[in-house]
């Protein structure tokens, strides 16, 4: 049976982002950015192992009149990605260390260029053919060796939280710079190609140059009016995008009858657009989904079709490509370690960077398209180039987390001035919506220190962190470009400041430090920060009011399960004082956990008092550990009249408690016994504590018995020193 085309075309489209979805989640599991998983996404729809496997179908859903229904759609979504890649290049990037940035990305083009160059003299006679002439040739591959993904080491860079450092700043500006330099080494290379002669390209070269100086002055006193008008308005209307829209298309086919090509036209209206943060990211916006979730995969998809690993059938071939990666890689680090030396730039930050400006990605297989449709590189060197592609882009990742490892690459957790000054107690809070989290903060304040000022000259004790992480978008995103991203860590920040400015009493304020920063996984950061920082007690609001049906989910599951350190979940019911506790007791080490920073708050408060009720079943009897024993036997006997543990014998302990609750600002309970995310349950106590509870409540879990939350406020308690229980 045969099907009609268009039909085929949406079939295509389904496999296409269905499979470039999924594989794009598994290398991003792998740490690699999404567009390696989107191209091997492609690669696999083509003869390199779709076709090899099932032949037949494989020509059944890709038959050759299709493809160039796939590769219109393609040429589509380069042109507005490409748009997308102009508008991304914010010109702050090009004032940066400008000097250092030019002479280090200038090296680093012409090493490879001309490594790409002397290999040519090889590659030409053995992969080639008599229609290109060796300029043409020579041109594309030194042109193919130099680039740099710009998008991609923007998204490295943003997820290493780098964005903000010297050594990220110098990166993006190296390979901004890059990205304009190499752009008009492969325009170069497509009017030589095109004409076949360096003086037959003049001509082309001559007309881009009036079109570029023209969209330089006459389009962007143009495109600055359209700011203006978007400040009137306050938003993006369709017939403004429908303007911006034409002119993308109009600016593409302008370069391409130039004689350059379509994605140059695209990129340079991108540039040139006013970088009005409202506008901008409103345009980015309504044009990115489209265009990387739909006409993007797409692109992979055509390129895979085109790329047939099978040619390289001998070892003799496979030594090729072996040469074209290394040439690569060993021109590109040579050639930015070297100059960023000599610029004076220390030994690691050189090297990192060398690795940084290898990322090639969707940038390079952009060029590589072009290279191929225009004839000048034939499909076994276009497969060798699309290898080096591959290879140069996963490595960039885990080589840099060897040369600059994560904890020396992000901003330090805690913000001591000096380490003699460094709290020896440390509270990490975790805040998604500082506007609503007020209470979770009061309390972290009221746990770590006493409400009472400190004499001027007593060191810093403890120390409140409150941590706001924003969740990086997807790949590409203009939300996740490093200005985007640091405007938005300016803004939560702000929102933090705000939030801390309302503690009381005002002295407390100078204990509390917020850290923001942006991450893929907020969780895995979490208890990452946690560990690294040797935070003492971890407290995160509960997102929801109460549990819903009893499970644990989301990332206050993930921290609970994996942070190692203690944890507190607190379900905030607003009642604001924090004057009485009830800490119904059951030995438990969870349990130890909540009495010992119930104590923690009584120590802290002269107004605070706590009931420690040991619950039972009838007829049985609920007493304290051995330690906790030996714990309240060190109290002062000033706090130990502010302690009341009465006993209550209940067939129900669970309703004994909620009814407690009701003469309680706070209640302290801790995980059960069986808790854990594979029963998906804080254990059936703490979650129906969780629904039923009158007071606010915090639900303590233990992750290790060595630490001891009264050690800073009661120097003379005995730590407990058995052996770690781990609970995740």
């Amino acid at each position: 049976m045969k099907l009609d085309a268009v039909v085929l075309v949406l079939i295509n489209i389904l496999i296409i982002i269905g499979l470039s979805r999924l594989v794009g989640l598994a290398f991003r599991r792998i740490r690699q950015p999404l567009v390696i998983g989107e191209i091997v996404a492609g690669i696999m729809l083509g003869p390199s192992l779709f076709g090899w496997l099932a032949p037949d179908a494989a020509a059944f859903l890709f038959p050759p009149e299709v493809i160039p229904y796939l590769g219109v759609l393609s040429q589509i979504g380069l042109i507005f990605f490409m748009f997308l890649i102009g508008l991304e290049l914010d010109p702050k990037y090009l004032k940066s260390r400008i000097d250092v940035a030019v002479l280090i990305s200038h090296v680093s083009i012409l090493v490879p260029f001309s490594l790409g160059t002397l290999l040519s003299l090889l590659l030409y006679p053995l992969v080639s053919n008599n229609s290109v002439s060796f300029t043409a040739f020579a041109l594309f591959l030194g042109a193919a060796m130099s680039i740099t993904a710009f998008p991609v080491l923007a998204r490295i860079i943003t997820e290493n939280n780098l964005q903000s450092t010297p050594l990220g700043t110098l990166a993006l500006t190296c390979a901004a710079v890059d990205d304009v330099t190499a752009w008009c080494l492969l325009a170069l290379a497509i009017a030589v190609t095109r004409t076949n002669s360096m003086i037959g390209a003049l001509p082309t070269i001559l007309a881009a140059a009036v079109f570029i100086t023209l969209m330089l002055t006459v389009m962007r006193v143009f495109l600055q009016r359209l700011a203006r008008y978007f400040d009137r308005t306050g938003h993006l209307n369709q017939f403004m995008l429908a303007g911006i829209y034409m002119g993308v298309i109009a600016s593409a086919l302008i370069t391409e009858l130039i004689g350059i090509h379509l994605i140059f036209g695209a990129f340079l209206l991108g540039a040139v657009m006013p970088k009005h943060p409202g506008l901008t990211r409103e345009l980015a916006q309504k044009t990115e989904d489209f265009v990387l979730t739909l006409l993007l995969p797409i692109f992979f998809a055509y390129s895979g079709l085109r790329t047939q690993i099978g040619l390289l059938n001998s070892p003799v071939l496979w030594g090729l490509c072996a040469l074209v990666v290394a040439v690569a890689i060993v021109g590109k680090y040579v050639g930015t370690n070297v100059s960023a030396r000599f610029c004076g730039i220390e030994k690691r930050d050189a090297a990192a960077l060398g690795w940084m400006m290898n990322t090639r990605g969707l940038t390079e297989l952009i060029v590589l398209n072009i290279g191929l449709s225009l004839g000048v590189i034939s499909p076994l060197l276009f497969t060798m180039l699309v290898i080096m592609a591959l290879v140069t882009t996963f490595m960039t990742s885990p080589l840099l987390e060897w040369i600059y490892p994560k904890q020396q690459i992000r901003e330090t957790m805690v913000e001591p001035v000096t380490e003699e000054v460094a709290p020896n107690y440390r509270i990490l809070v975790p805040i998604a919506n500082p506007s609503t989290q007020q209470g979770l903060i009061q309390l972290a304040a009221a746990i770590a220190a006493s409400n009472q000022p400190p004499p001027a000259d007593s060191p810093i004790s403890a120390a409140v962190y409150p941590l706001s992480l924003i969740q990086l978008e997807e790949e590409y995103a203009y939300q996740s470009t490093p200005a985007s991203v640091e405007r938005l860590i300016a803004d939560r920040r702000s929102q933090v400041l705000d939030l801390i400015e309302t503690l009381e009493p005002p002295f407390i304020r100078s204990l509390v430090h917020p850290v923001v920063r942006a991450t893929r996984d907020i969780g895995q950061e979490t208890a990452n920060i946690a560990e690294r920082d040797r935070i003492d007690l971890v407290l995160m609001g509960w997102h929801r009011p109460a549990f819903s049906k009893n499970r644990l989910g989301g990332r206050v599951g993930q921290i609970l399960s994996t942070a190692r350190a203690d944890v507190a979940v607190f379900v905030d019911r607003q009642h604001g004082k924090l004057e009485k506790l009830l800490v119904p007791y059951v030995p438990n080490v969870h349990n130890d956990l909540g009495l010992e920073i119930a104590l923690r708050l009584v120590l802290n408060s002269p107004d605070c008092s706590l009931t420690i009720l040991r619950v039972a079943q009838e007829h049985q009897t609920s007493d304290l550990t051995y330690e906790l024993k030996t714990l309240m036997n060190q109290l002062p006997d000033s706090l130990l009249q502010r302690i009341h543990i009465p006993q209550v014998e209940s067939q129900n302990p669970i309703a004994a408690v909620v009814q407690a609750s009701a003469n309680a600002d706070l209640t302290i309970a801790g995980a059960s016994r069986e808790w854990g995310l594979e029963r998906q349950t804080l254990g059936f106590y703490a979650d129906q504590l969780a629904v039923q509870c009158y007071s606010s409540l915090l639900i303590t879990r233990r992750y290790s018995r060595v630490t001891s939350h009264l050690a800073s406020v009661l120097p003379s308690t005995t730590e407990i020193t058995q052996k770690p229980e781990v609970s995740a």
